[in-house]
């Protein structure tokens, strides 16, 4: 046994702390998703992208790691104390799509993803984005099914409105940086024709 496994999961369950948790509950699922949301996140920002964009990627990843945390420590019954997630970091998010929309001026619509590798790299992201925040939700709600009500460390540990806020911009924000990338290839991007 080394680093890079513990040979600990090999019964169906996971490790979180110390605690073990069964690898097909809502609160790994969530857990999953937002590491795989994480992850592809990295492989866009490995992509040949403005510094700008670049340090946008690397602060959604810190962030998620925060969200993480936060769901790791609601499973574990708020034993730790979580790292803070102040409502600033949605402000931030929105700062950001409100620019790319004053530089894009873009049509209403959904769009046709491909019309360069990045662009379409990152409508992935938006997608991935999408179904990490439906779990996070998921998990959420069946943590408030149980535990409603139920004071630890004297914080009530219910969904929390400003990471969920966050998870539901994250799509726009891709979708925004999607269509900043697509401009760069000077080609114009389709719209379904649903015939």
């Amino acid at each position: 046994m080394g680093l890079f496994y513990t040979g600990k999961g090999d019964s169906g369950k996971s490790v979180i702390g110390k605690k073990k948790i069964d690898k097909t509950c809502v609160e790994i699922a969530a857990l999953g998703d937002l590491d795989e949301l994480n992850s592809l996140i990295g492989v866009a920002k490995a992509r040949k992208l403005s510094a700008v964009t670049k340090k946008i990627l690397h602060t959604v990843q810190e962030n998620l790691f925060i969200i993480q945390a936060n769901v790791a420590n609601i499973m574990l019954g708020g034993k730790y104390k979580s790292p803070a997630f102040p409502k600033t970091k949605i402000t931030e998010i929105e700062r950001i799509i409100d620019e790319c929309e004053r530089k894009l001026k873009p049509e209403r619509g959904f769009i046709i993803s491909g019309v360069n590798e990045t662009s379409a790299l990152l409508d992935y992201v938006r997608a991935v984005s999408r179904r990490a925040e439906r779990s996070a939700l998921v998990f959420y709600k069946n943590y408030k099914s149980k535990k409603q009500g139920v004071m630890i460390n004297h914080n009530t540990l219910l969904p929390d409105s400003a990471i969920m806020a966050y998870l539901n911009r994250l799509s726009s924000l891709f979708f925004a940086l999607g269509r900043m990338e697509a401009k760069k290839s000077h080609k114009r991007e389709k719209h379904p024709k649903y015939k």
